[in-house]
């Protein structure tokens, strides 16, 4: 007999049935017995009534520990007394595929550092799973707008010769007789790929950042989302791009899953309405003052408490969740950054802020190879090591920008969790290589 999924109950009543799964809980009562068991799809009750003596079957439903794993035969039957969907199966035969020990190492409100101990366990919640539902409805939107746009899907090297944006926060890896630096960011080989002609790129994959922050948004490895456009005019042609995109991720997220993201979360997912509000940095700064929060200085980015401050007033006077914070200066801005004409000390760039936290950094980028090299060595940055990045524009490049940011960021604020641990399949940190 095939499996059949819980969900697919209700089309069987009245049917034997074959169904596996995990033992949520065991009610052994003195004349029947109550087993629900847990798939991917659901909760499904199983009864059997009690022997005397008791059967075989009674004896091993007795025995049951909860999160063994279960294959159920037996009958659906219609009892509208029931309260998961108004069914039951009543129990012919029962295997134990694999059982538990007695005694489970977590519970749902364990602490995250034990329920990471034991993520497999943790992931079998079905709120656990519902994140990752998400997550595949989030990358498969991303790349359907992608793809009707006419984007190149690109997956670039993790081992480099290199740094690929500075020398800071790199993972050294032994390589033959040399070393190699794991990828803080696919950042110059999606600038290879304008240059190749490619006109527009994007990549879902790993990073690595040799970060020590114990914050509830930093990790050591993560999934970056990168975009690389060519043939824009400023970094507004990015931001125009970028709001588009997310406004059609949100409202796909928003008609597979939004009913069960409020009811499981308490999050309400709002499809953002487009344009997104946009403020100068030199502006959020003031803006922040006039409300009496003090930001750092004029040459320094935003920190946590401003981003969250200037979150809140961008939705109490525009209604918007997101808001471009645009025009960082070069002190805080990687050298690749392009500059405004008339004024060399900001750049024409972006961060996008979304409930309180930086989701996105993006930019117009330096094309012109003179201007590049001299923007490195005002930056400080020594050449030689990444000459080969600095000749993808000797030959013809052209105007381009884009912008990247952590897939679990975006989850994070989409489901209202505290911590990326919560929406990262296996965290990795400063202290967390396992499991």
């Amino acid at each position: 007999m095939a499996r059949t999924l819980i969900a697919e109950l209700p089309g069987e009543v009245g049917r034997p049935v074959r169904i596996r799964g995990w033992v949520q809980s065991l009610r052994d009562q003195k004349r029947t017995q109550f087993v629900i068991v847990r798939d991917e799809t659901g909760l499904a009750q199983v009864v059997l009534a009690k022997e005397d003596p008791p059967s075989a079957l009674n004896r091993t439903l007795s025995t049951l520990t909860d999160e063994s794993a279960v294959t159920i035969t037996g009958t659906v039957v219609a009892d509208e007394r029931v309260k998961l969907a108004g069914l039951e199966v009543r129990l012919e035969e029962i295997a134990v595929d694999s059982p538990a020990e007695p005694k489970l190492p977590i519970a749902p409100d364990s602490s995250l550092d034990k329920r990471m101990d034991w993520r497999y366990l943790d992931l079998r919640r079905p709120d656990r799973r519902l994140i990752f539902e998400v997550q595949s409805t989030v990358e498969h939107a991303m790349r359907e707008f992608w793809r009707k746009d006419g984007f190149i899907e690109l997956h670039s090297p993790k081992l480099m010769g290199s740094a690929s944006e500075s020398g800071a926060e790199l993972f050294k890896v032994a390589y033959f007789d040399g070393v190699a630096y794991l990828a803080q960011s696919p950042q110059f080989y999606k600038q290879m790929a304008m240059s190749a002609g490619f006109g527009r790129v994007f990549e879902i994959g790993p990073v690595f950042r040799a970060n020590p922050s114990f914050t509830s948004r930093h990790d050591t490895e993560f999934t970056s989302v990168d975009v690389e456009i060519s043939w824009i005019d400023s970094h507004e042609d990015v931001m125009a791009f970028e709001e588009r995109w997310l406004a059609f991720v949100l409202a796909a997220v928003g008609e597979v899953h939004g009913q069960q993201i409020e009811r499981t979360f308490g999050s309400e997912l709002v499809v953002p309405a487009v344009p997104f509000p946009r403020v100068t940095l030199r502006d959020a700064k003031q803006l922040l003052r006039e409300r009496g929060h003090v930001p750092p200085g004029e040459d320094d980015d935003l920190d946590p408490p401003s981003e969250r401050a200037l979150s809140a007033i961008v939705e109490q006077e525009h209604g918007h969740e997101f808001a471009f914070v645009t025009d960082y200066p070069t002190a805080v801005r990687p050298f690749y950054h392009m500059r405004h004409a008339e004024d060399s000390g900001l750049t024409k760039s972006f961060d996008l802020l979304w409930r309180g936290i930086e989701l996105t950094t993006g930019a117009q980028r330096e094309h012109r190879y003179e201007q590049l090299v001299a923007q490195a060595r005002d930056k400080g940055v020594e050449t030689a090591p990444i000459q080969y990045y600095l000749d993808f524009f000797r030959f013809g490049a052209p105007p381009h920008g884009g912008f990247g940011f952590g897939l679990t960021r975006l989850l994070m604020q989409l489901l209202g969790q505290d911590n990326v641990r919560e929406v990262t399949f296996l965290y990795r940190g400063p202290h967390r290589l396992l499991p």
